[in-house]
């Protein structure tokens, strides 16, 4: 039996997770899982953390190809997530029907929450792209990660609008965390966020690593993540 390290980005966690359970019912491996922001996992595998597997976003896992991080033909994509807007359970729920409501939205928040991953990147951005940039500049709160932006929503008096991955959002809203999902962004100002797993270079189990990518891209693997979200 073989037990492999998988260090992987939240919103992929609970899809994950389901193939995990499922190799290791059909294999005897064993598979230990640990979840973070996309930029903790990057600084973790970047300082030479030991893994034999990453799943991340596709702009951080072509910035562990370069490095020299990944394994050469040993990475594919499980799927891809959009993002959404939360608010505090209880709250009205803004009009994000379209662009321009979206944008009237984000003006009469009292705090625009978001974490340093790309979702909260993005929107931060796209502020900025809609003409608002400065008008809500002092709005923002960037948080570490998700968890964290969910929970000051749901804790916060004031108008709070969170940013999250609809992935993450409906894990959370699952386990008990006291916020709404507000809606997706528009279609067209919305953003989808490639995850792709990659077998580590310096993984001394790459055969079964790579075994362990193959569920994961299979189609049985992306019907699991799917069914989280990540299509």
């Amino acid at each position: 039996m073989t037990t492999l390290k998988v260090l992987g980005a939240g919103p992929v966690k609970r899809g994950v997770t389901l193939v995990a359970a499922d190799f290791e019912k059909r294999t005897g491996h064993k598979i230990v899982v640990e979840f973070a922001g996309a930029p903790g996992v990057k600084d973790r595998i970047l300082a030479g953390e030991a893994a034999d597997l990453a799943v991340v976003p596709r702009g951080t896992m072509n910035d562990f190809e370069k490095a020299g991080k990944t394994a050469a033909g040993a990475r594919g994509l499980l799927g891809r997530s959009r993002i959404g807007m939360v608010v505090r359970k209880g709250a009205k729920l803004p009009d994000m029907s379209t662009t321009e409501a979206f944008r009237l939205s984000m003006l009469n928040a009292d705090e625009i929450v978001c974490n340093v991953a790309n979702s909260g990147n993005y929107v931060v951005e796209l502020l900025g792209k809609l003409g608002i940039g400065e008008a809500t500049k002092s709005k923002i709160l960037k948080q570490g990660d998700t968890v964290k932006v969910m929970e000051h929503v749901a804790a916060s008096s004031a108008n709070a609008l969170g940013v999250g991955q609809l992935a993450e959002i409906s894990e959370l809203v699952e386990k008990g965390i006291a916020v709404v999902l507000a809606a997706p962004l528009p279609d067209a100002i919305q953003s989808e966020t490639a995850y792709e797993a990659a077998v580590a270079a310096a993984s001394g189990a790459q055969d079964v690593a790579a075994d362990f990518l193959r569920a994961l891209t299979s189609d049985e693997g992306r019907k699991m993540l799917a069914s989280t979200g990540i299509d």
